[in-house]
C-alpha cells in the first residue's frame, strides 16, 4: 500500500458511503411519501365535505337529540350547516337562545357530518384549469408523482440487491486504513484486509452497479427536490391509469358490489374480494376492479373474462398467473392467442411480471418448448401452432393455467383449432378465456365457450337464454362470466391509454423490408409491412384489422394515421365500406369537416384514415375513441397533435391509442431513441425547448447510422460491399 493514493481512496469511500446512505433513505422513504399523499387527500376531501354542508339543512340537527333549538337558528337566518360552520364561536353563542353547550353540540355534529362525507368524496385528477386558471389538486398530483417515481426507483434499487446494501456496507467497513498515519499504526492483517477491500471498492466504483445506483438516486432526488408542476402534469398525461390506480388505493374505493359489476351477487362478490391475491411477482399497480378480476379468475378457476376493450384483461390474467407463480416458480402457463398479438403477450409478461416468457412459434419452436417445459413460466403460442404442439402437452404436461385470448376464435366446435384447444381441457387446473365481445347478445356462442369451461352449467344457461338481457340471467352466469364496462368501473375523466402493438413480420414483409434496406431507402424501411402490392395478410395490417373489428364490437369509432399517402390509400381500400373517407394533403380544407361529420354520423366500427400532416392539426375528431398509428413519426409533435384531435374536451370515452410496430426494424430503433430523448427532455428542458428539440432529433447522421446498422443486420458482407 506504499503507493496507494489515499486521496482517491477517501474520495471513492465517501462517494460509495453517500450512495449507500442515499439508497437506504430511498428504500425507507416510502411511508413518508404515502403520508404526504394521504395528507393532501384529507385536505381535499375535507374541503369538499365542508362545502357540501351547504346542501344539509339545519333541520338535520333535530335528529341529534342534543336539544338544539333549530327554530332559533332559522329565525336568525341560518338555513344550512355550511352557514353555521363558517361562524366563529362567539358568533354562534351570540344567537338568541344558543348557549355554549348547544354551540359545542352543533360543532360536534358538523364535524361528524364532515368526517362522514369526506370518506365518500371522489377525487378526480384533471389537467383542465379551473375558473382561476389553475390546475385543481396540483399539490396532490405532485405528491402522487413523487410517490410513483419513488416506488419505481425502490423497485430498481431492490433489483441491485445486496451489492448496494449489505455487500457494500461490508466492503466499506473493512477499509480501516485510509491515511498514511493509520497505516503506520495498523497491524499487517488490518493493512492486508484494507488493501483487498480497497481493490474491491475500486472495481465497484467502475461497475454498472455503482453507476446504475447513482442514476437511481439522482432520479429520486430530482423528483423529491426539483420536480415542477409541469413535470408532474406531463407524467400524469402519459400515465393517467397508474395515477388513478395509486389514488384508488389511498381513497379507499368501495368494494365490489352488484351496482358496480352488475352481475355478481353481493355475497359472492364479498367472498371473492376477501380472497388473497399474492402480487410479489407482479410488477405494476392494479385498479380495484382489476384486482377483483384476478381474484375472480383464481377463485372460480375456469372462467370467461369479457371486460370491455381497454380495461386491461391481459394485466388481470398476468396478475392471476403471478399469484400461482409466487407459490411454485416451476408452474407452466400456456397462452393461446392470434398470431398478431404473440409479441405483445411476451412483452406484457416481461413488463408486468418476473416470469419468463417463451415464444412457441417459428423455427425455434421445439427449443422454446423444451426451455419452457424445463424452466416453467409462460408459453405464448397461436392457434395455428397448436396443431404442431398439442400432442406434446395432451396427457403429458400439467398446466397451472391455460389462457385463450380472443376466445371467440374457438366458437365453432367443428373447427380444427377448436378441437386442438379442447384437447387440453383436462390438462389445466385453471382455464381463462378472454374476449372483449359482449356475449350476452350471442348466447349460442357463449354456450359453446361455457361448455368447454363449465359443462355442468350449459343446460341451465340455454334454458334461460330467452332472458339474456335481464339481471337474473347475468346473475346465473356469475360463476363463469365476468364483464365490466368502462362506465361501471372508471369514474374519473376519460383516461387515455397508449399501447405499443409489436408485430412479427411475415415472410413477405421481411423480404420487402430487406429489399428496402439493400436500397438504403429510409422511407421504404419506415413503411415496413405496408410495402407490398397485396398487404392484406401483412403483420401490421392483420393487427390493424383486428383492432378495428374489436372496436366495432365495442361500439367505438376509429381514426388511423400514417405519414405516407400510399399507406393511406391501401388502408382505405382494405377497410372498404367501414371507412367513411380519408383526409390527405390534397383534401380541400373546406371538405375536411364534411369527412369528420360523416364519421360522427356513421355507425360504430366506422373509421377515418388520415395523413398525419393533414389530419393531425386543427380538427376535432371526438367521435373516435380508438387511434391507430401505422408507423412511428419522425416528429413526436405530429403524434401528440394527432392524439389531441381525439383526446380533447368533449371526449366521452376512454381513448385507446395503438402504435403498430415491427421488431428488428427501424420501428424498434426509432421507438428506443425517442423514448430515451423524451425522458431526458422531460427532466431538464422547458416546454418550448422540448417541442423544438424533439422535432430535430432524427437528423441525417442518425438516419445514416441506422441504415448502416440495418445493413449489418440483414445483408451479407458481399451484399454490403456491392452497394
Amino acid at each position: 500500500m506504499a503507493d496507494l493514493d489515499f486521496k482517491k481512496l477517501n474520495d471513492d469511500y465517501l462517494a460509495a458511503k453517500e450512495l449507500y446512505d442515499a439508497i437506504q433513505f430511498l428504500l425507507a422513504d416510502g411511508p413518508h411519501q404515502e403520508r404526504r399523499v394521504e395528507s393532501e387527500l384529507q385536505k381535499i376531501c375535507g374541503m369538499k365535505a365542508f362545502t357540501a354542508l351547504e346542501n344539509i339543512s339545519v333541520e338535520e340537527l333535530k335528529n341529534s337529540k342534543a336539544g338544539i333549538r333549530v327554530s332559533l337558528l332559522k329565525d336568525a337566518g341560518y338555513e344550512n350547516l355550511y352557514q353555521l360552520a363558517r361562524l366563529k364561536d362567539w358568533e354562534l353563542t351570540a344567537i338568541d337562545g344558543i348557549g355554549e353547550k348547544q354551540a359545542e353540540a352543533i360543532r360536534n355534529i358538523i364535524t361528524e357530518f364532515i368526517n362522514s362525507m369526506a370518506k365518500h368524496v371522489h377525487v378526480k385528477l384533471t389537467l383542465e384549469k379551473d375558473e382561476n386558471g389553475e390546475v385543481p389538486n396540483m399539490e396532490l398530483l405532485m405528491a402522487l408523482t413523487k410517490l410513483r417515481i419513488g416506488d419505481g426507483q425502490r423497485i430498481l434499487a431492490n433489483t441491485l440487491g445486496d451489492k448496494v446494501q449489505g455487500g457494500l456496507w461490508n466492503m466499506l467497513s473493512r477499509i480501516k486504513v485510509r491515511s498514511m498515519a493509520r497505516r503506520i499504526f495498523s497491524t499487517a492483517k488490518t493493512r492486508r484486509e484494507s488493501e483487498r477491500a480497497g481493490e474491491e471498492l475500486e472495481q465497484f466504483m467502475a461497475s454498472y452497479v455503482y453507476h446504475e445506483g447513482t442514476r437511481i438516486v439522482e432520479d429520486y432526488y430530482y423528483a423529491e427536490q426539483k420536480l415542477t408542476a409541469l413535470d408532474s402534469m406531463r407524467d400524469f398525461e402519459r400515465n393517467a391509469a397508474a395515477y388513478y390506480a395509486l389514488l384508488e388505493k389511498f381513497a379507499g374505493s368501495a368494494k365490489a358490489n352488484p351496482l358496480i359489476y352488475s352481475s355478481i351477487p353481493a355475497q359472492l362478490a364479498a367472498t371473492i374480494d376477501e380472497s388473497p391475491l399474492e402480487l410479489r411477482e407482479f410488477k405494476g399497480t392494479l385498479r380495484s376492479y382489476q384486482a377483483f378480476g384476478a381474484k375472480y379468475i383464481l377463485f372460480e378457476r375456469k372462467v370467461l373474462l369479457g371486460d370491455e376493450m381497454g380495461l386491461g384483461k391481459t394485466v388481470q390474467a398476468i396478475a392471476a398467473m403471478c399469484d400461482i407463480y409466487a407459490l411454485d416458480p416451476q408452474s407452466l402457463f400456456l397462452v393461446i392467442c392470434p398470431a398478431s398479438v404473440l409479441i405483445n403477450w411476451c412483452r406484457e409478461v416481461k413488463k408486468f411480471s418476473n416470469m419468463e416468457a417463451h415464444l412457441i412459434h417459428g423455427p425455434l419452436l421445439e427449443k422454446s418448448f423444451e426451455d419452457w417445459n424445463n424452466k416453467g413460466g409462460v408459453a405464448v403460442t397461436n392457434f395455428e401452432t397448436m396443431e404442431k404442439i398439442v400432442h406434446w402437452i395432451d396427457k403429458k404436461l400439467k398446466l397451472a393455467m391455460l389462457v385463450i385470448d380472443e376466445a371467440h376464435y374457438i366458437k365453432n366446435p367443428d373447427a380444427q383449432r377448436t378441437q386442438n384447444v379442447r384437447r387440453l381441457e383436462d390438462e389445466s387446473e385453471r382455464i381463462l378465456m378472454m374476449t372483449g365481445t359482449p356475449l350476452e347478445n350471442r348466447v349460442d356462442e357463449m354456450c359453446q365457450l361455457i361448455e368447454f369451461l363449465r359443462p355442468d352449467m350449459v343446460e341451465e344457461v340455454r334454458k334461460h337464454a330467452f332472458m339474456s338481457n335481464v339481471p337474473e340471467f347475468r346473475e346465473l352466469l356469475a360463476p363463469v362470466y365476468l364483464r365490466r364496462q368502462r362506465d361501471q368501473v372508471l369514474e374519473e375523466l376519460p383516461p387515455i391509454e397508449e399501447k405499443q402493438e409489436w408485430c412479427e413480420m411475415t415472410t413477405v414483409d421481411r423480404e420487402a423490408y430487406r429489399s428496402a434496406v439493400a436500397d438504403r431507402d429510409f422511407n421504404d424501411m419506415r413503411r415496413v409491412s405496408f410495402m407490398g402490392s397485396d398487404v392484406g395478410a401483412s403483420a401490421k395490417v392483420t393487427r390493424l384489422l383486428e383492432i378495428c373489428r374489436d372496436a366495432m364490437e365495442d361500439g367505438r369509432k376509429i381514426v388511423i394515421f400514417s405519414f405516407f399517402r400510399e399507406t393511406i390509400d391501401k388502408v382505405q381500400a382494405l377497410l372498404g365500406e367501414q371507412c367513411v373517407g380519408s383526409i390527405t394533403g390534397s383534401t380541400e380544407v373546406s371538405q375536411r369537416q364534411n369527412v369528420i361529420d360523416r364519421l360522427s354520423n356513421a355507425k360504430p366500427g366506422s373509421a377515418l384514415v388520415c395523413q398525419i400532416q393533414a389530419g393531425g392539426t386543427g380538427l376535432n375528431i371526438q367521435a373516435a375513441s380508438v387511434v391507430i398509428f401505422c408507423e412511428p413519426q419522425i416528429k413526436p409533435s405530429l403524434t401528440n397533435q394527432a392524439i389531441s384531435r381525439v383526446y380533447r374536451m368533449g371526449q366521452v370515452r376512454n381513448v385507446l391509442v395503438y402504435h403498430l410496430l415491427c421488431e428488428n426494424t427501424v420501428d424498434e430503433s426509432m421507438v428506443q431513441m425517442l423514448e430515451r430523448k423524451q425522458k431526458e427532455f422531460d427532466a431538464y428542458a422547458d416546454e418550448s425547448a422540448i417541442a423544438d428539440a424533439l422535432d430535430q432529433l432524427v437528423d441525417k447522421d442518425w438516419i445514416q447510422s441506422l441504415i448502416e446498422a440495418e445493413n449489418r443486420k440483414y445483408l451479407s458482407d458481399e451484399e454490403i460491399a456491392k452497394q
